[in-house]
This record gives C-alpha cells, sequence and structure tokens, in this order.
C-alpha cells in the first residue's frame, strides 16, 4: 500500500508540484488543510515560499502549528520544504522585524551575506554520514530559490523535538557567500532548503528517500 501523504495547503508554497513529485514516487497524495486528515497521514510535507512571517501567519491560520506540534510529539514523521524548513527555527528575521517560528529547532532564520542575493540555481550539498535522505546522493546538485537560511545550527548532545528528546540532528550543509543549512534530519522532523521537487533526478530520489521511511 502506497504511504498517505498530505501537503498542507495554507496558501504558501509550490504545492502542486510538491504534490506531482511526491505522487511520481509512490506515494499517496492528498493536499489540504483538513486538521485530521494532516494528523492521520502517514507523512505531512510543510511547503513555503515568501516571507516567513506571512508563512507563519498562513500556517497558523489553518492550525498548521498545533498540527506539527503533535504530529512530532507522536514521533510522526513531517517534511519542511523551503520556507516550510525556515519556519521550524526559533525565529525569522526579515527587513529588521523578527517573527516567530514553530521553535522545534533552535536558531535564526536571517538575510544570505553574498554578493548576489537571492541565491538561485544549483548547488551542491554536504550531507553528514549517515544521512538518510541523501543516501547515494552525496555528489549531487539541488535547486534553490532563497535569500534567508538559518546560517548557524546550535547543535547539542540531545535535540528535543516534541516531548521525545532525540540524538543529535543530521545537519547538511552548502555555501552561498559563506555555510549556510542545507537540509536537516532530526528523528521524525527533516527538512531541505532547497526544493526537492525542482531538483530533477536527485531530487525525486530524496523524496523517494523520504516517501519509503513511511512505509
Amino acid at each position: 500500500m502506497s504511504p498517505r501523504v498530505v501537503v498542507l495547503d495554507y496558501g504558501f508554497g509550490n504545492v502542486r508540484s510538491a504534490v506531482r513529485a511526491l505522487s511520481r514516487v509512490g506515494a499517496d497524495v492528498v493536499l489540504t488543510a483538513d486538521k485530521q486528515a494532516a494528523l492521520d497521514a502517514d507523512g505531512l510535507v510543510v511547503p513555503g515560499v515568501g516571507a516567513f512571517a506571512a508563512c507563519m501567519a498562513g500556517l497558523r491560520g489553518v492550525g498548521g502549528d498545533r498540527i506539527v506540534d503533535r504530529r512530532l510529539a507522536g514521533g510522526r514523521p513531517v517534511l519542511g520544504i523551503c520556507v516550510g524548513m525556515q519556519v521550524m527555527f526559533d525565529e525569522g528575521v526579515e527587513h529588521g522585524v523578527r517573527a516567530e517560528g514553530l521553535g522545534e529547532w533552535p536558531g535564526v532564520v536571517d538575510r544570505l551575506e553574498a554578493d548576489v542575493v537571492p541565491h538561485m540555481g544549483w548547488a551542491q550539498v554536504a550531507p553528514p554520514p549517515g544521512s538518510m535522505l541523501f543516501d547515494g546522493l552525496e555528489d549531487e546538485r539541488f535547486y534553490f530559490v532563497h535569500s534567508y537560511a538559518a546560517r548557524t545550527f546550535p547543535l547539542a548532545e540531545q535535540a528535543p523535538v516534541g516531548d521525545h528528546p532525540l540524538p543529535a540532528p543530521l545537519v547538511t550543509w552548502s555555501e552561498h557567500g559563506g555555510p549556510f543549512v542545507a537540509a536537516v534530519e532530526n528523528g521524525p522532523l527533516a527538512a531541505t532548503q532547497f526544493h526537492p521537487e525542482k531538483s530533477g533526478d536527485a531530487g525525486a530520489q530524496l523524496l523517494s528517500h523520504w516517501v519509503d521511511s513511511l512505509r
């Protein structure tokens, strides 16, 4: 049976392309903001494009903050994409304005320090040993479109997600004017700053790894 995946529809994100990409790698995908469907699915995808604060407002508007928290508290998989990854951090800072995030990970999302912003195009990433998402994809490139990122990740021996203490997250890095967090794998919570649904065969393989983990 195909894993049931909900792509959370809260008004932000390349939702149609995410639905198509997940369907192609074997998921039974529904695009919805229905709370119960999002809680019951084998996997939840939180997409996101645009401003951090606006995405957080949209998430809260459909109860997405509570949905994510409840899923993670129960060890239920969640995948964030682009700003859907950024909102997992404590806060975002854009144009000097701070917005509270979901607080699943410590740290701040702020503007990239580079000669050219936004960072747009294909870039390599440096996954850590033991990565499930990047298994066999260590030398591949992925497609980024962003001006903001988490440029540090406070690593601790134990990183709580929901009510469950877990081993330290696996953090994948990339570079644009300096290092930034390209992906994180942290028990049931995983996320990518790049767009796997726009990253060709490599992105499809990464999504396939995540969908397979739901079986």
